[in-house]
């Protein structure tokens, strides 16, 4: 009888636990403004405030090129919509990519004339765990990403795997 229970515990573990490690490691993409993507007229502090932002997601900025571009730039440079100084990086392709690679706040802007100062632009804080979310942000939301972790009828099956070989 103790083996049994000895190798009820041991298929347990294996198969339990690594699913509770999934929650930590799975990055997501968000689509930054979910449906209406990196335009005007979107609220991104609704969007941003939606979504716990943790190291290794994706921010995925979709918008037209030569229309909007994404700049990443400081808190001051965020708060006053002036790119003369505080720009980190620069981004124009229309399907940008970026990755949330420190447990920091970011902060991203349109830089086409008017378009900041019309809202167009949100900050974050990336945690390193699921723990925080939005950051005060500015502007006019929508959609969603995918939830985290293993999906709730696999946790289902691991516990009833492990309650049936009790029996």
């Amino acid at each position: 009888m103790p083996s049994i229970l000895f190798l009820r515990d041991a298929i347990f573990a294996l198969i339990l636990l690594p699913l509770m490690a999934v929650h930590h490691v799975v990055a997501t993409d968000y689509v930054v403004g979910d449906d209406d993507g990196w335009n005007t007229g979107t609220n991104y502090l609704t969007w941003s405030e939606k979504y716990n932002f943790t190291v290794g997601d994706v921010l995925v900025f979709r918008y037209l090129a030569g229309q909007h571009d994404v700049y990443q730039v400081t808190e001051e440079t965020y708060r006053s919509c002036n790119s003369s100084s505080g720009v980190l990086r620069r981004y124009a392709s229309g399907a940008d990519r970026v990755a949330l690679e420190e447990a920091t706040t970011y902060w991203f802007i349109c830089n086409t004339s008017g378009h900041c100062l019309g809202g167009m632009k949100f900050g974050i804080s990336v945690a390193n765990s699921s723990s925080q979310g939005g950051v005060e942000a500015q502007a006019p939301a929508q959609g969603g990403a995918a939830p985290r972790g293993a999906p709730a009828w696999l946790l289902g099956l691991t516990i009833g795997m492990w309650g049936s070989l009790c029996y």
